[in-house]
């Protein structure tokens, strides 16, 4: 069970191993610009390590790490040049760098970021002799077809066979690659994060949505939810105390959407959610996406492939994590009120007027 007190997960000082050469900095972080990556990045900050960050944008860098005392590197994953020159001097790489999308198409850019991208930093760290934690998704890791929540050593299945899992899996398969060639490496898989820093934003869309008035009705399927600043406290921790090779679930909240929505609703101030969606509904909605999307440039959002993932009871153990590396997370009401505070005071999202947020 977890506390309904947040309890933050304790996280050793990373300071270098006595056996390694100085380092020119501590950590270099790919991604840095993303949810996770971005809280990753300020969490090693507030901790007053040294941050090197690996960027595709410098632009979109000037917004997210404004402020914030971490030195830029821009590049992108394919060339592994610029990978090594940015890996170079870091004693560990927090590799969080990854292309998201639910859906059919995308699966060449996908594998070159997720699958290549992955090979090429790995193999970066493995000659730097840095430590190498690499970020993943439960999406990775199959379904139990019992319900009983998967954990780390279930095989694949019981998702749809769609580009982001299957690259995800592949991006997996390139850090083992890595780890037999001599690479210190460990894996993480978080599940939905939500939380702060969501500049894209990515899976705070979701809340967006709710918070807009248009979440009448939920997806008939489930999830886990955590606060990406947990997750990031847990990557930090698979650092110092994961076992080389291992994976470690990064879990959360385990409810159904609809439970989801009717907290995201209460601190937007919107009114709460009439039901969920029938299933032959989903379906079609899936389906008429697909079809929808045939005469457009880009991949509508409500697809078959994200409607089939709404609709699977997408739970996870995350013990693993919690006897290992001592994971643990605050709560959803904590976590829905920061991160509706933080679209708010940005312009993503309105208060609704009259209504006060209410995080307990």
């Amino acid at each position: 069970m977890v506390n309904s007190t947040p309890t933050p997960t304790p996280v050793p000082a990373l300071r270098p191993a006595p056996h390694r050469r100085p380092a020119t900095v501590d950590v270099l972080v790919t991604g840095a610009t993303g949810l996770v990556g971005n809280n990753v990045v300020r969490m090693l900050v507030s901790r007053g390590e040294s941050v090197r960050a690996f960027v595709r944008s410098r632009q979109a860098a000037e917004r997210c790490l404004a402020g914030l005392p971490v030195e830029t590197i821009e590049g992108a994953l394919e060339d592994h040049e610029g990978v090594q020159a940015a890996v170079d001097g870091a004693r560990i790489v927090i590799h969080a760098a990854a292309m998201v999308h639910c859906g059919w198409r995308h699966e060449d850019e996908m594998a070159a970021a997720n699958v290549d991208g992955t090979r090429i930093v790995s193999a970066a760290a493995r000659r730097a002799g840095a430590r190498f934690v690499h970020v993943s998704s439960v999406d990775a890791i199959g379904l139990r077809a019992d319900g009983v929540p998967a954990d780390e050593e279930t095989p694949p299945g019981g998702m749809p066979e769609c580009p982001y899992v299957v690259t995800k899996r592949g991006a997996e398969g390139a850090v083992h690659d890595e780890i037999a060639r001599g690479l210190d490496a460990v894996i993480v898989n978080p599940v939905y994060m939500l939380g702060p820093w969501d500049w894209k934003p990515s899976s705070g869309r979701m809340l967006l949505e709710v918070g807009a008035g248009k979440g009448l009705f939920a997806p008939p399927g489930g999830n886990d939810f955590v606060d990406v600043r947990d997750v990031a406290g847990g990557i930090l921790a698979a650092v110092t105390r994961g076992q080389l090779g291992r994976r470690y679930i990064l879990g959360g909240h385990s409810m159904s959407y609809l439970d989801a929505w009717r907290v995201f609703a209460r601190i937007a101030g919107r009114m709460q959610p009439l039901g969920t969606a029938p299933r032959g509904i989903v379906r079609m909605a899936g389906l008429a996406g697909d079809l929808a999307s045939l005469f457009t440039a880009r991949e509508l959002p409500v697809n078959s492939a994200a409607t089939r993932m709404s609709m699977l009871p997408h739970n996870f153990s995350y013990r693993r994590a919690q006897a290992e590396l001592g994971y643990a997370f605050r709560s959803l009401d904590e976590t829905v009120a920061d991160a509706w505070e933080w679209f708010v005071t940005r312009g993503y999202a309105k208060a609704v007027r009259g209504r006060e947020v209410m995080a307990r």
